[in-house]
């Protein structure tokens, strides 16, 4: 019998190696593919070759097979390296920029870490305090669509005894801003303008409002109630966010102020951030520091009264009294008050709960008010509601730094006398706040009784001066008021009281005497006016358009 040989076992061993490739079995040397009874010795010659031949096939499948698990390996551990590489240099640029961004410059200059609590940072401006200059600020920029966040420390309505007499170039101004609507539903008192009494004689001096509407004049009222409605109205606009807290210090970037740190009333600590933030906190400001070179003066405090159910001797009108040692001012503030602000010069004030101020208002004070509100003004001070507001004087004196600035009584203060303090901070313009400082401080100064001889004529002369009508009186009520904003008439004004004061002494014959103390009136009133004007700052009260800091083209 012939032997049987599969003729087909090339494609057998194909498929068989395929199969090895993923089985990666090797084959057993006993498999046979014939039956070894009719095997012979060729039989076995040719299959030993053929089993040699894919024995050295398989070894070298074997080998690419043991080969590619350790360049899989190999890659594997590359891309993991990078991988982690990756991820240990974005955490560490993420770990610095929040290290950055939790430093806190504080009012101390020290650097502490910030909470990790943060407000939405979809805000362009903040506002920190929301008085007359805060409200005004806040209602405009929220109408010109910007997103506002106002952070004031007492939400309440307040009761203070200045902020109380708006002059008519504040209502003008709060007629340009869409804000006239807030002296209505306040019994807000119309004002016309100012009497002045002295040693028995009055003058009695208006505002030239000749060619503005009949609605334009000065307002009087509480301050608070004021101050409220226009809180009111700038809430009324949804980008305007109002929140009641106490900013405790700027967050400062690279030398930009970024933010603020603020605490709520239930004392949680927040973080807000904006690219420009306003601080007009008021005169008692905790930020000043930050962003000026403060230079406080107080020359002296008002005590304040309210006279209840009197009549001022003219209607529509504030009054002062040229008394001694110092000025004496009254103004309606609602359809049956009167305020009274009693001015104590120094920071020394007769103690109030011993009753030596009602003493000393009552003996020394009472016989110089008007005739027509004494009994009033003794009865206020019965009551024992006396209350006292320490008057600051502070020429503005930036420390200019990105993404922040100063505004109101925050930037700078003068002496409430003239009751300019909201108009400026209203207006805001560098010749009105430089013209009405430098006015106030000066005219507080010609006011205050002295026992020199030269101040006294001054004081004297000023009085006379104003009493002889026509731009006499109406150029330096226009300074007051708000109405002219130029600096050299203030200048021009003040020297013409003091030329006047000189003038009359040489009449009806001049003498030595009356020549030297003439020249001391001269003399006393240039070192008046130049130290406060050199405070305030020649270049931006006289020459502002040389400012680009100051005039600049809107963007």
């Amino acid at each position: 019998m012939k032997p049987f040989v599969i003729r087909n076992l090339p494609r057998f061993q194909s498929t068989l190696r395929s199969s090895l490739l993923y089985t990666n079995h090797r084959p057993s040397s006993r498999f046979s593919l014939s039956t070894r009874r009719f095997t012979t010795g060729a039989t076995y010659i040719r299959r030993w070759k053929a089993t040699a031949a894919q024995t050295l096939k398989l070894s070298a499948v074997n080998s690419t097979v043991m080969m590619k698990p350790a360049k899989i390996a190999l890659d594997q551990f590359i891309a993991s390296l990078f991988t982690f590489l990756l991820l240990y240099i974005l955490r560490r640029s993420s770990n610095k920029n929040k290290k950055n961004r939790g430093l806190v410059v504080s009012q101390n200059d020290t650097v502490s870490k910030n909470l990790e609590t943060e407000v939405d940072s979809g805000t362009d401006v903040i506002i920190v305090g929301a008085g007359v200059a805060g409200s005004a600020l806040a209602h405009t920029l929220g109408k010109a669509r910007r997103r506002v966040h106002v952070i004031e420390r007492d939400l309440s309505e307040q009761d203070r005894i200045v902020g109380e007499l708006l002059q008519p170039g504040g209502y003008l101004k709060l007629i340009e801003l869409g804000l006239e609507d807030c002296v209505k539903k306040i019994d807000a008192q119309r004002v016309l303008g100012y009497v002045l009494f002295k040693d028995g004689k009055h003058t009695k001096l208006a505002y030239p409002l000749e060619t503005f509407d009949s609605d334009v004049a000065g307002r009087s009222f509480h301050n608070g109630r004021f101050v409220q409605r226009m809180r009111e109205k700038a809430f009324t606009l949804s980008n305007v966010r109002l929140e009641q807290g106490t900013v405790t210090s700027l967050l400062e970037e690279d030398g930009t102020i970024k933010g603020v740190r603020y605490r709520t009333k239930e004392g949680n600590e927040f973080r807000s951030f904006a690219p420009l933030t306003i601080v007009c906190d008021g005169c008692f400001s905790n930020l000043r520091r930050s962003l000026c070179k403060p230079k406080v003066d107080v020359p002296s405090t008002f005590v304040g009264l309210v006279l209840e159910n009197c009549e001022l001797p003219f209607a529509n009108h504030g009054h002062v009294v040229l008394g001694d040692p110092s000025p004496i001012l009254m103004y309606p503030i609602s359809s049956s008050e009167v305020r009274c602000l009693v001015d104590v010069p120094g920071q020394k004030l007769p103690p109030i709960a011993n009753g030596e101020m009602a003493k000393y208002l009552k003996t020394r004070v009472a016989p110089q008010v008007p005739t027509k509100v004494r009994e009033a003004f003794i009865t206020a001070v019965e009551k024992g509601n006396i209350r006292t507001m320490p008057n600051r004087s502070m020429p503005a004196d930036p420390i200019p730094t990105p993404g922040a600035l100063l505004l109101g009584d925050a930037f700078n203060m003068r002496h409430p006398l003239t009751g300019g303090g909201m108009t400026v901070a209203l207006a805001d313009i560098v010749p009105v706040a430089s013209t009405i400082n430098t006015l106030a401080d000066a005219l507080y100064k010609v006011f205050l009784a002295s026992s020199d001889e030269a101040r006294t004529e001054m004081r004297e002369a000023c009085f006379d001066y104003l009493s002889l009508g026509g731009v006499f009186s109406s150029g330096p009520v226009a300074l007051l008021s708000g109405l002219n904003p130029r600096p050299l008439s203030l200048v021009l004004h003040f020297f013409a009281v003091a030329i006047y004061a000189f003038c009359r002494l040489m009449l009806p014959f001049p003498s030595i005497e009356s020549f030297w103390l003439g020249a001391r009136i001269i003399s006393s009133a240039s070192s008046i006016i130049f130290p406060i004007i050199k405070a305030e700052g020649v270049r931006q009260m006289f020459f502002p358009r040389t400012i680009p800091a100051i005039y600049r083209a809107p963007p």
